[in-house]
C-alpha cells in the first residue's frame, strides 16, 4: 500500500489520540500504571508507520498536549523532557525503520535503537531542566527514570510494537 500524507496524516491523528488516553487507561493500575509507559507506544507505531517526520511531530505533541488538557505530566520539567524523548522515540524508530533491510529482526534492532536514542535524549534534557530549575539530576535519578522504573513499559513495547508492526506490514497497511 502506497502511504500518501492522508493515510499518514490519518494514522498519526490516531496515534496522537491514543497518546492522550491510553494513560489515563492504564492509570487506575496503580503499581505499574505509569511505568507501562502508555504514551510511548503509539508514538514508537507512528515512527514505524508514518516515518520519522509524524513520528517526531507526534512525540512532541502528545506529553505537551497531554499536559495541558490534564495537566498530567506536569509541564516542567517532566512533559517538556518527554516530548524531546518521545520526539527522539518516533523520529529514530521511523528512520532506523527505513533504513534497515525489510527483516523482522531490524524490526526489534530499530526498536531498542529508538528506545536507546529516546532515553539518552531525555537523560540530557531532563539534566538541563532540573538545572534550570535549580534542582539536581543525578546518575541515580536517570537509571530509575530511564530504565528501572520502566522495565514493565520497555518489556511491553519489545512485546507488543513488533507484533503490531509484523500484523500491519502482513495487512499491507505499511
Amino acid at each position: 500500500m502506497k502511504k500518501t500524507k492522508t493515510y499518514k496524516l490519518v494514522i498519526s491523528g490516531l496515534c496522537l489520540a491514543l497518546g492522550l488516553i491510553l494513560p489515563s487507561v492504564t492509570g487506575h493500575i496503580k503499581q505499574i500504571g505509569a511505568m507501562l509507559l502508555p504514551m510511548h507506544i503509539p508514538v514508537l507505531i507512528c515512527g514505524f508507520v508514518c516515518g520519522p517526520l509524524y513520528g517526531l511531530l507526534v512525540g512532541v505533541i502528545c506529553p505537551l498536549l497531554r499536559s495541558l488538557l490534564f495537566s498530567m505530566p506536569k509541564l516542567m520539567p517532566s512533559a517538556v523532557g518527554m516530548a524531546f524523548e518521545l520526539a527522539s522515540y518516533g523520529a529514530f524508530a521511523g528512520l532506523f525503520y527505513r533504513l534497515l533491510p525489510k527483516k523482522p529482526l531490524n524490526i526489534y534492532v530499530s526498536l531498542v535503537g529508538a528506545m536507546l536514542a529516546g532515553r539518552a535524549v531525555w537523560g540530557i534534557v531532563s539534566f538541563v531542566l532540573y538545572h534550570i530549575l535549580g534542582n539536581p539530576f543525578t546518575i541515580s535519578i536517570f537509571m530509575a527514570g530511564a530504565f528501572l522504573n520502566a522495565i514493565p513499559g520497555i518489556i511491553c513495547q519489545l512485546v507488543f510494537i513488533p507484533l503490531i508492526v509484523m500484523a500491519l506490514q502482513k495487512a499491507d497497511l505499511m
